[in-house]
């Protein structure tokens, strides 16, 4: 959907709540985002999800998830019920959600060196730290209904025969050598998080997207939006996927201590958080390789940079 389509079909979408108006188009990826209003005129997200990718149940659940955070004193987008009492609008070209807008800035981009210096830096990873291991306390909590679906991320669906993500060992740009390099990086993430969960590793609700775009920061606090990929996970990949973009970074070992100083300050960390972290995030590289499989053609730019990243960081893990 290219995007003065997405802008035609959100107008639609946007009558199941009575509003009326052209919205302001902010992403078209994965999920279509655009800045809408809600019926009483407050700033609100309208989401036109993906075909295919998560079911009407699993978006409820989603929303669902949303609305028990808020009630347990987190401060995350919310849904916003339709004229009809729904949370989902599912007569248009796509299922569409509206949500509460938050204010704040990105955290930062991927790709692009943190803009704010380094004590910041340190700060605000620190913040989101405690904010990730907030998310984990409430979610825990929770008693969720019996309808409630998300996705299962455990050991097979990483790093398993058919990855959720896809085959990572098989994207198109490598070389036989350097598709060698990532199996035997899969492998060592294999025995490493595979005991993690052997001895019980800390396993439940994450958001598993905390990458920079995804993080808002306002008034020094950091605060998520995004739980379309939230999934029941490994709480480690919840702080490996953050570090993610941080991975070239000269300050990566300082900010990876400032995440885990913020997650501890709420919430105990396993043993060998550390490491558990360093893994997880060369992990999420291995993903993100695997991700572009069948969603970019062999031959677009995307599917080799993201190849080239997995394998910088299969060799320094490896290593």
């Amino acid at each position: 959907m290219n995007n003065q389509e997405a802008i035609v079909a959100a107008q639609e979408a946007l009558k199941a709540w009575g509003v009326e108006m052209t919205p302001r188009l902010i992403k078209n990826r994965e999920n279509i985002v655009l800045e809408a209003a809600g019926p009483d005129g407050q700033r609100a997200a309208l989401r036109l999800h993906r075909p295919g990718y998560q079911s009407d149940d699993a978006i409820r659940s989603e929303l669902w998830w949303s609305e028990a955070l808020v009630a347990a004193g987190m401060l995350v987008p919310q849904p916003i019920r339709t004229l009809a009492g729904d949370v989902l609008a599912t007569g248009g070209a796509r299922v569409a959600s509206l949500v509460t807008w938050l204010d704040g800035a990105p955290l930062g981009e991927g790709g692009v060196p943190l803009a704010m210096d380094v004590a910041e830096q340190d700060r605000l990873h620190e913040a989101l730290g405690a904010e990730l291991a907030r998310l984990h306390v409430a979610s825990d909590a929770m008693t969720r209904p019996e309808a409630f679906a998300r996705e299962v991320l455990d050991l097979g669906a990483l790093l398993g025969d058919a990855p959720s993500w896809g085959r990572f060992w098989e994207n198109a740009s490598l070389s036989k050598e350097e598709a060698a390099l990532l199996l035997s990086c899969r492998e060592k993430l294999l025995a490493e998080i595979g005991a993690h969960a052997d001895a019980g590793g800390d396993f439940g609700l994450i958001h598993a997207d905390a990458l920079r775009e995804n993080v808002l920061v306002q008034d020094g606090q950091t605060r998520l939006i995004d739980f379309d990929d939230g999934v029941f996970g490994f709480r480690m990949y919840e702080l490996g996927v953050a570090m993610s973009q941080n991975w070239d970074q000269a300050n990566e070992a300082a900010l990876g201590a400032a995440l885990l100083r913020g997650y501890a300050s709420v919430r105990a960390l396993p043993d060998q958080a550390e490491q558990l972290v360093l893994a997880f995030t060369v992990m999420r590289a291995m993903a993100s390789c695997g991700w572009v499989i069948g969603r970019y053609a062999d031959d677009h730019p995307a599917v080799r940079d993201y190849a080239e990243r997995a394998i910088a960081m299969a060799t320094r893990y490896l290593a």
